[in-house]
């Protein structure tokens, strides 16, 4: 009998923010799949062990996700890691591939699903807290209540159009293009606040955008109204 996939999200930085179901599932699965050359450098790693111990007794099997939009060299190493897997499943081995955040929400686990799925190899998905409702608790705020509308943004695509939707805007994986992101909010006079790392030891807030610097680091979320 093959294995299964379990798609896992850790939450967005706090171990204390996994769900019980997510630590449970880790302890089960006999390989921990992680998207990354080293298991020390993988943030969503790091989170799970310090909410399951356990974790570092575990075989991990590396995926390495290279960080680029050329989509022949993606397609490549999806490839190779969903082969990976497919390998481990094949011998009646569970792979947990642990994420940061939520699995559903722009998680590289979704290339691996997509393969398997076609291949038609059984996977369960656990959901994890997004990194946008930790950051709107963190920050004291209701994200959006009654009619409004919420729009989940990545913002290195099509950004200055994206603003120009009604409701609360999150912008997710701002990254080198905050300046110009920063540019379009007050072009459509818009209001951000940020969190940049949330839930982990260094996270900052930043609550206008003014403050908000140039180039802050890789997780940052902005909420724009």
């Amino acid at each position: 009998m093959s294995g299964i996939l379990y798609g896992i999200g850790v939450g967005p930085g706090d171990p204390e923010l996994m769900t019980i179901k997510a630590a449970k599932r880790i302890k089960e699965c006999a390989v921990i799949a992680i998207p990354h050359r080293e298991k020390e450098q993988c943030t969503a790693y790091r989170i799970a062990c310090q909410a399951v111990p356990e974790i570092e007794e575990k075989e991990c099997l590396y995926l390495p996700m290279p960080m680029t939009k050329d989509k022949k060299v993606l397609d490549e190493s999806h490839d190779l890691a969903a082969g990976a897997v497919m390998e481990r499943l094949d011998r009646g081995e569970d792979v947990g591939f642990i994420t940061l955040g939520d699995v559903s929400i722009y998680s590289t686990c979704s290339y691996l699903l997509e393969r398997l799925w076609s291949k038609g190899y059984a996977t369960r998905l656990e959901c994890g807290i997004p990194s946008f409702s930790a950051a709107a608790a963190r920050l004291g705020m209701v994200l959006v209540s009654g009619a409004e509308e919420l729009h989940v943004i990545p913002a290195t695509y099509q950004v200055k159009e994206a603003l120009k939707l009604p409701g609360v805007k999150v912008l997710m994986k701002t990254g080198k293009q905050m300046k110009a992101v920063k540019e379009e909010i007050r072009k459509c006079g818009g209001s951000a606040v940020m969190v940049e790392n949330c839930g982990m030891d260094d996270e900052r807030i930043f609550m206008s955008l003014e403050e908000i610097p140039d180039e802050p680091g890789y997780y940052s979320l902005l909420i724009v109204r």
